[in-house]
């Protein structure tokens, strides 16, 4: 079992990642600005509360760790309306840490449409997901170039358009871009996904997409 670092692990997929993790047998941090006020509770769960942005916190969480999950979000919608840079900062300063530590196995979360991806999406489509989601996004591709540039050893998962169904267990994992496309898949299953790639090196230097 690993030692793994959950990076946003207070709500959403951070949140479902962390249960999974736990029932896997795995040991867990779990870092946010407000996972300590969370109920969790665990023998193996370790919470941290600070900030992403911050080198002396992310070195801090970093001790003694074999892998480090990323699932960032923005604190609101209103977020989506304004310059966006939590996504690539928070990622310069985690990449940054983990080449001065032995810590190199990464995975991250970002989206379909992040990166090269962007080109799978239809024209019908592309429009008014720019308008509403273009500066998170152009900020998730900026993120995700960080990761490739790195000296790390990291799968970067997109999931389609997320949904609160059931873990299932069964959903496309989308490795070439030819078979890239949009679609739906639940919080559960992306967590679900984050978990197996502790162990399974399959997707490594990878950026699947993830639907169902």
């Amino acid at each position: 079992m690993a030692s793994v670092l959950i990076i946003g692990a207070s709500k959403g997929i951070g949140l479902e990642t962390t249960h999974q993790l736990l029932a896997a047998g795995h040991q867990v941090r779990a870092f946010s600005r407000s996972v300590a006020e969370s109920e969790m509770s665990h023998p193996r769960l370790e919470k941290i509360r600070g900030d992403a942005l911050n080198r002396h916190n992310i070195d801090a969480a970093l001790e003694g760790m074999d892998v480090v999950i990323q699932v960032l979000g923005l604190s609101s919608l209103l977020d989506l309306f304004r310059p966006v840079s939590l996504f690539s900062n928070a990622t310069r300063v985690l990449v940054k840490a983990m080449e001065a530590k032995p810590v190199k196995r990464l995975i991250c979360i970002t989206g379909f449409v992040a990166g090269d991806s962007q080109a799978s999406i239809s024209y019908l489509q592309r429009r008014p997901f720019q308008i509403l989601f273009g500066r998170a996004y152009a900020d998730k591709s900026l993120q995700e170039q960080l990761i490739k540039d790195s000296s790390l050893e990291w799968t970067i998962a997109r999931p389609g358009f997320l949904t609160n169904g059931r873990r299932t267990g069964r959903y496309k994992i989308l490795d070439r871009a030819s078979e890239w496309r949009n679609g739906m898949i639940s919080r559960l299953n992306v967590a679900d996904f984050l978990v197996r790639q502790v162990e399974d090196r399959t997707h490594l230097e990878k950026t699947p997409v993830l639907v169902c």
